[in-house]
């Protein structure tokens, strides 16, 4: 019985290491070491080809980038579920889309729910699997070569083809910002390619090669499906990360399919004159053109660039193009006389390179904030109405069709309550991120699906029906005017009621109190009382002058961007605002500093604009005149208002979480937490203060609520895409 149990206890052993060692480290024994390595995919100078039943034929990438976030979620825990996926796939194919994008190795429902979408689908979808690098490595004090960076880059791109050939199981945690679960579906006959990386640093990038700039052995590679010619070192690193994954799924799986570093303008192979190069500090180069392929590699390599109209838009700065290669500025000048800077970019990316180019990440914003402007085509990050999103991306591919390129991917699929971006982060606790919708942060809508709030429907839609409003809502009284509260995870929601309103001459005031640390209780510009030090001030006044304002001492752009946007130091002891200050500002947002190219002026201030303009408009996605950047509607004598929390100086709505006193030992933005507001409402024949009522405040926590709507340009991007097919 002791050898018995002896013996059985070596096989259960032996089979717990061998599983481990082939299922987790990724271990294997080649037993078909002459077995013929095959390849679906091929790529010439110029185009992709996939093989059908009468041979290779042209295939164009209709892509979309699809994210691991939900609401109330962090991406990095993949909690999108099996059920969700092939809802996504079957909108995504029906768009016109043939092919996803994601950016690494998902948990281990999205490949499940692949497989079970396209396992008894004739017109499957396809997928370009990325490899990530984690960003806190490629933003330390490592190289490329370090191991913790080439290393594990590596050992990600085998674990990548082991997971799409449904022979992995990862543990939670092991992998950075990587899903986990056990792999068994073999997915590998629907994925085109691999996306090798991300957007690099352009620090990392000459880091490394300065690092290794006279050791010829980390320029100079030959491996056995690549090589480099002319290459830097952070080149050579990525055609050995190439050729080695190259190796691995030959050897063991004995496929090959495209090969693809992801590369961006920041770091783009391209030279420009040396004020745009010092301005934008445009340090680093990567150019795939230096990495070749043997006739081993049967699939092919292409070029892969993230792209957007807006940034870092370098051509907008040049007077002439001809030094990078193109015969005329005017070529790019549209009919009504603007230049169209992305089809001239994009045209120099095609011409550079001797392999098909796939523009893999392009898009613009629905966000209310903007953070950079496309001075020439209107195609802006941030701003942009759903429709105004889907015209922009038909003029993106257009320009990415006619610039020669193989394909595209759209970012993205859906929108990400997660993100953050340069000009609203330093305003929000983001700590707390996935628990709100920040209409302010553009970088959160980039979507072709929205996550609207509320688990069916959102509490208020701004468009003068007020049925959804009650008695209970009532904030405060003021003869014949009534103003109502309410709010959600996206906005804080009022409707003014005002028996016999005009509303083209009628001026209405609503003033807000979030904090009792900074307000006044009079606005000098105005000549407004209230029975409250007020913070903000609601001007409604027609359709095109109407606007929210901010006491100074609480503006959070001078807070942080005084010296960009004004010119001074706010925290210079005479530039302090008082604290009862009665002057009532505009609420700007900071959008670039590159203005000393634009202006040819070294001491050029920031571009700002107003973002606490509201615009008039229906907000309700189902009436047909929707405006989806509407904020505040008028019909008979009723007014509602849509306002983004951050607009108000919330970091964090969920927790109820607003700005502390700038100036008061913060010097810059720190919170406190509040559980009521105060507001009011008065007009132009206002005698005497206006008295603020109590709106009662309650967060919701982590406990958030949405549904999911296909906006309005996700039905344009499909004309476009079904009726090419």
């Amino acid at each position: 019985m002791k050898k018995f149990i002896i013996v059985i206890s070596f096989i259960v052993g032996g089979y717990i290491i061998s599983n481990y060692a082939y299922y987790h480290l990724g271990i294997y024994v080649d037993l078909h070491p002459d077995q013929e390595v095959t390849a679906f995919m091929k790529t010439d100078h110029e185009q992709i080809y996939m093989e059908g039943e009468n041979g290779y034929a042209p295939f164009e990438i209709k892509g979309v980038n699809l994210g691991s976030g939900e609401p109330g979620e962090w991406s990095t825990d993949f909690p999108i579920g099996e059920e969700t996926y092939l809802r996504w796939f079957r909108y995504i194919q029906e768009m016109g889309a043939n092919t996803i994008r994601v950016y690494t190795i998902q948990a281990e429902d999205f490949y499940n729910a692949f497989y079970a979408y396209n396992k008894d689908n004739e017109d499957p979808l396809y997928l370009l699997q990325g490899v990530w690098v984690n960003d806190y490595v490629q933003n330390s004090h490592r190289d490329a070569y370090d191991e913790d960076f080439y290393g594990t880059f590596i050992n990600d791109c085998r674990t990548a083809a082991d997971v799409i050939h449904g022979q992995r199981k990862i543990s939670l945690g092991r992998m950075a910002s990587a899903g986990s679960g056990s792999y068994t579906h073999d997915i590998s006959q629907w994925v085109i390619g691999y996306i090798l990386g991300v957007e690099w640093e352009d620090i990392t990038v000459a880091y490394t090669n300065e690092t290794y700039h006279d050791m010829k052995e980390y320029e100079n590679y030959r491996g056995k499906y690549m090589y480099t010619e002319n290459a830097t070192a952070f080149e050579a690193m990525l055609a050995r990360v190439g050729d080695k994954l190259i190796e691995y799924e030959s050897r063991r799986y004995k496929q090959q399919r495209l090969v693809a570093f992801s590369n961006w303008p920041t770091t783009d192979p391209l030279e420009y004159p040396d004020d745009v190069t010092e301005y934008f500090m445009k340090c680093g180069y990567v150019d795939v053109e230096h990495i070749k392929t043997t006739e081993e590699f049967l699939a092919g390599q292409f070029a892969s660039y993230h792209v957007y109209p807006y940034y870092p838009d370098y051509l907008s700065y040049m007077s002439s193009y001809e030094e990078l290669g193109l015969d005329s500025i005017s070529f790019y000048m549209t009919e009504d006389g603007k230049l169209n800077t992305y089809r001239a970019y994009l045209t120099m990316l095609n011409n550079h390179h001797n392999i098909p180019v796939v523009i893999s990440k392009f898009g613009v914003s629905t966000g209310r904030g903007m953070a950079q402007r496309d001075r020439n085509m209107g195609r802006n990050q941030g701003n942009m109405s759903e429709q105004e999103q889907g015209d922009a991306l038909v003029k993106c591919y257009e320009d990415i069709q006619a610039a020669g390129c193989a394909g595209c991917c759209i970012f993205s699929w859906q929108d990400e309550w997660f993100k953050r971006t340069w000009n609203t982060m330093y305003a929000v606790d983001l700590k707390r991120t996935p628990y709100w919708s920040d209409y302010q942060t553009n970088e959160q809508y980039f979507g072709l699906l929205s996550f609207d709030p509320g688990e069916e429907e959102s509490v208020c839609y701004v468009d003068g029906e007020v049925s959804e409003w009650s008695e209970e809502d009532v904030v405060s009284v003021n003869g014949d005017m009534t103003l109502s509260m309410k709010y959600d995870e996206k906005f804080v929601y009022f409707m003014v009621h005002k028996k016999g309103l005009d509303f083209e001459n009628d001026c209405i005031f609503i003033p807000i109190d979030t904090t009792q640390k900074t307000g006044s209780s009079y606005c000098e510009n105005y000549g407004l009382l209230f029975d409250r030090a007020a913070d903000f001030l609601i001007v409604v006044n027609g359709r095109e002058n109407s606007r929210v304002m901010v006491q100074e001492r609480y503006e959070s752009l001078r807070s942080t961007y005084s010296e960009n946007a004004y010119g001074y130091n706010t925290y210079a002891k005479e530039n302090i605002p008082e604290k009862d200050s009665p002057l009532f500002v505009n609420i700007n947002m900071i959008l670039q500093t590159a203005t000393p190219l634009i202006y040819k002026k070294p001491n050029a201030k920031a571009e700002t604009y107003e973002t606490g303009k509201l615009t008039y408009g229906n907000a309700n996605s189902e009436d047909e005149a929707f405006h989806s950047l509407a904020d505040f509607f008028c019909k008979g004598d009723y007014i509602e208002i849509k306002l983004p929390w951050q607009l108000l100086n919330f970091a964090d709505p969920s927790r109820m979480e607003i700005h502390d006193d700038y100036y008061n030992g913060n010097y810059g933005v720190d919170y406190i937490n509040i559980d009521k507001m105060y507001a009011g409402v008065g007009d132009e024949s206002q005698n005497g203060r206006i008295s603020l009522g109590t709106a009662a405040l309650k967060g919701w926590g982590n406990n958030v609520t949405y549904h999911e709507r296909l906006k309005s340009s996700y039905y344009v991007m499909q004309e476009l895409w079904t009726e090419e097919e």
